[in-house]
């Protein structure tokens, strides 16, 4: 789904135009971005928790050559749903 297809989803249910609708989704997403590099983490009743995690240096191989190398250090972005949200995945 993308973010014009949400914001369609989201105009289906308010009684908003879709310029509105796709602000709307527009605005909760750089909020949603926003909290997640100020804060680290943000957590969503119902829906999940995004977490921003460092990883470490390690050795790695390259795979064409066997070569070894060094993956830096780097943050990532992880998404942990709730039982909500994976009890609704698996019911169908």
């Amino acid at each position: 789904m993308t973010k014009v297809e949400l914001a369609e989803k989201v105009y289906e249910k308010l009684s908003c135009t879709k310029d509105e609708a796709f602000d709307l989704v527009q605005l909760t997403l750089e909020v949603l971005k926003e909290c997640i590099v100020t804060e680290g983490k943000v957590k969503i009743g119902g829906f999940g928790n995004f977490a921003v995690r460092e990883k470490a240096a390690r050795t790695g191989r390259n795979p064409i050559t066997g070569e070894p190398i060094t993956i830096t250090p780097r943050k990532v972005l992880t998404f942990k749903p709730s039982p909500v949200l994976k009890n609704r995945i698996n019911k169908g």
